[in-house]
């Protein structure tokens, strides 16, 4: 499926798609509700399109039935391979990881950010390939306030701080090694698993406005304008 020339190292992408659309406010899961007319899902995995090698898309085992009808039913014709969810993010990302030889690049991405560039998602393995992990970020634009008791708080430099996006992009043999520690509660994203496993530094590559996450009813409006601006073939 890659139309990428003279790769030195292979190129897979991990999709993780676990949500169950509680604060969508939906029965559905919200990688599978409706953005024009094609679940978000099919979406976010075209961003990696002639970009990688392989993806592989993990799923929960009660899901995989429905992706398979959603599959038929749109033509969708991107090949990918499945990796069945476990109970925390984490135990998916592992399972995934499962899926992918040791050697190459690997790009870890949320199953309902479906705006991902193929510049960003380019700039994360060469990033990556160099330094071995690599995250998009953004400034943040609001102030930002640590909170010091119950009623009290302190202002902190929000220059400081970034917010973090994904695809989240390592090492394959690097990040293969980070997940075969027990899992702690710390572990929000999988820099931090990288970051624990003292594998080394994690580079920050300008992320995208509109490489949103969506987990609201406003950001599903926010993603249908996004589509608007730049219409689908």
């Amino acid at each position: 499926m890659t139309t990428r020339q003279e790769e030195q190292a292979p190129r897979y992408a991990i999709i993780v798609a676990g949500g169950k659309g509680l604060r969508m406010q939906t029965d559905l899961p919200k990688q599978f509700l409706p953005l024009r007319g094609r679940p978000v899902l099919m979406h976010t995995m075209e961003c990696f399109r002639g970009l990688v090698d392989k993806v592989v898309l993990v799923l929960p085992s009660e899901q995989v039935h429905y992706w398979a009808g959603l599959c038929e039913e749109q033509d969708f014709d991107l090949p990918h391979t499945i990796a069945l969810g476990g109970t925390t993010r984490f135990a998916s990302v592992r399972n995934g990881l499962a899926e992918l030889p040791s050697s190459g690049l690997v790009a870890i991405h949320d199953g309902v950010r479906p705006f991902a560039s193929p510049t960003l998602i380019e700039a994360c393995f060469q990033m990556a390939e160099r330094r071995g992990a690599a995250i998009p970020a953004i400034p943040l634009t609001d102030s930002l306030r640590i909170r010091i008791g119950d009623e009290v708080s302190q202002a902190v430099d929000r220059s400081a701080y970034v917010s973090v996006q994904t695809p989240q992009t390592f090492c394959l043999k690097a990040i293969k090694r980070a997940y075969e520690a027990p899992f702690s509660p710390t572990f929000t994203d999988d820099a931090s698993v990288y970051e624990a496993s003292e594998q080394g530094t994690i580079s920050l590559i300008p992320g995208e406005a509109t490489n949103i996450k969506l987990t609201t009813p406003l950001d599903l409006k926010l993603a249908e304008l996004l589509l608007d601006q730049d219409p689908l073939p």
